[in-house]
């Protein structure tokens, strides 16, 4: 199934095409821009590259978080655009923690991605890796410390994401089953969003269904609670 990715949750800003037995092109590209700016015109000069049109594809996935707040409106609103022009195409949102331990799914064993939410605070999850990716536990907004205070090291953990390397090094310095993935590995990609939804094709929603899954209120969701006080 060709599938089209687009990853907006973070600070990357990423497009990529892969059918479940290749990775036809990718593009990931760092940077400070709005997404806004970069997703749209990097998915259509990929796809010249390629030289498809968006008719050929038939599925586009995109991010659905936790992430930055903006940056996941921007992909949904996106992907809702891009189906909208060509509406046979099936479409998915696949968590951000998820598709980051898909980014890893070579290693074996358990792969807990985390996130920066706030000073303290971080997105997490926790992943079985055995030629596929399984959940063990929800994704989650959680105290950093109160988490990895807890976390099971009697047998190698993976992590990865963008608080990964200062979760090791604050809290697992030297702990041997504790492993870093090379620093390439660690942030979000297309790619990775694409390996997810063709490994469950059945994720596939009608684009009206399609949701951001932030984790915790919005700051316009905080201020009204502190109006309504």
């Amino acid at each position: 199934m060709l599938t089209l990715g687009i990853e907006t949750s973070g600070k990357v800003a990423s497009a990529a095409i892969a059918d479940g037995e290749r990775l036809i092109a990718e593009r990931i590209l760092y940077t400070r821009l709005t997404h806004s700016q970069i997703i749209l015109p990097m998915v259509q000069e990929m796809l010249a590259e390629c030289g498809l049109s968006f008719k050929e594809l038939e599925a586009v996935v995109c991010a659905a978080g936790p992430g930055s707040y903006t940056g996941l409106r921007i992909g949904i609103a996106a992907l809702k655009g891009i189906v909208m022009g060509a509406p046979h195409l099936k479409c998915a949102a696949v968590s951000t923690l998820e598709a980051l331990a898909w980014g890893c799914a070579a290693f074996r064993g358990r792969i807990v991605p985390v996130m920066y939410a706030r000073p303290q605070i971080v997105y997490a999850g926790e992943y079985e890796s055995a030629g596929g990716i399984t959940a063990l536990s929800e994704d989650r907004v959680v105290n950093e410390k109160e988490f990895f205070g807890a976390l099971d090291v009697s047998t190698p953990v993976l992590l990865t994401g963008d608080r990964a390397a200062e979760i090791k090094g604050l809290y697992f310095a030297d702990e041997p089953n504790v492993l870093l993935p090379p620093p390439t590995q660690r942030l979000q990609k297309a790619s990775a969003l694409c390996e997810a939804f063709l490994a469950d094709p059945a994720r596939a929603v009608p684009p009206e269904a399609l949701e951001a899954s932030y984790l915790q209120a919005t700051k316009a969701e905080k201020d009204k609670a502190h109006r309504d006080q």
